[in-house]
């Protein structure tokens, strides 16, 4: 007889009660959506958020989730990456915390679900809808007319994270060809090392650029709010930089993923795959 799975939705994790709380609400979506119980865990710094920040309840993280939740016999999980792409925080790092845990708890199962985008599927654009959504959002809030879009993630270590901000910007660069006048794909920042070119160009040295000197949405390649997206964020405060240093540029911040009922659909379909999958 098979197991049944504890199900977990796992972020990064922040230092930022907001990103703690727009993960519960998430997850709490997913569970309505999914007929599911669904666990809101983060893969590390949470805990480190006052509870009181939290409504009283303290934030979960990974490991010692699945310590606790074995000791009451259950030993079956499957992970739901709330992340956009193969990052090696969810990809690499976990199942070598799983490989260790399972030195004591030789019984555990973990299966980690794919994440938001496979680009081996060019017809899946269903994230690049949504971001299309959210920057329509601000082209109608604002009578903006054939503004340009800077598309902005983190930046990264890896180039298969990168590689899945690229396939993006190119999605949305076909569904917004008539209401946008540039579309490009940016990063938040790089590491100084040669091998670390692919994130640019960073958002700071794109505003300002040809084609990025008066409106301009800013669509976020972020999930949710934290220390870096969101108001008085890094982002926000690089737009406020690139503005009076470049007399003419309006920066408008798109909403984040996390805002657009959308994304629950998406992570059903990704738990749903992911039952089947082979434990990690």
């Amino acid at each position: 007889m098979a197991k049944k799975n504890c199900i977990l939705l796992v972020d990064n994790g922040s230092y930022k009660a907001s990103s703690v709380l727009s993960l519960r609400r998430i997850a709490r979506d997913l569970s309505k959506y999914s007929g599911y119980s669904v666990h809101p865990v983060s893969l590390l710094h949470s805990t480190k958020i006052d509870p009181d920040e939290l409504d009283g309840v303290p934030a979960d993280i990974v490991e010692p989730f699945f310590v606790e939740k074995i000791s009451k016999g259950i030993d079956s999980f499957l992970v739901v990456p709330l992340f956009y792409g193969r990052s090696a925080a969810i990809y690499e790092y976990l199942p070598q915390r799983v490989t260790a845990i399972k030195k004591e708890f030789t019984n555990l199962e973990v299966r980690i679900a794919d994440p938001l985008v496979d680009i081996r599927n060019t017809k899946n654009d269903d994230i690049a809808q949504i971001l299309a959504d959210l920057i329509r959002d601000k082209i109608s809030e604002n009578t903006l007319k054939l503004p340009s879009v800077a598309l902005v993630d983190h930046g990264t270590p890896r180039k298969q994270v990168n590689d899945v901000r690229n396939f993006i910007a190119g999605q949305l660069q076909d569904i917004l060809s008539n209401e946008v006048s540039e579309l490009k794909p940016s990063s938040m920042e790089c590491r100084p090392e040669p091998e670390y070119e692919f994130n640019r160009p960073l958002l700071e040295d794109l505003l300002g650029s040809d084609g990025y000197t008066g409106d301009v949405i800013i669509s976020m390649l972020f999930i949710s709010p934290g220390r870096h997206a969101g108001e008085g964020g890094d982002i926000h405060t690089i737009c406020l930089e690139s503005e009076k240093q470049n007399e003419g540029l309006k920066t408008y911040i798109s909403g984040l993923l996390s805002d657009h009922q959308g994304i629950v659909k998406i992570l059903d379909s990704r738990l749903k795959e992911g039952m089947d999958l082979l434990p990690i």
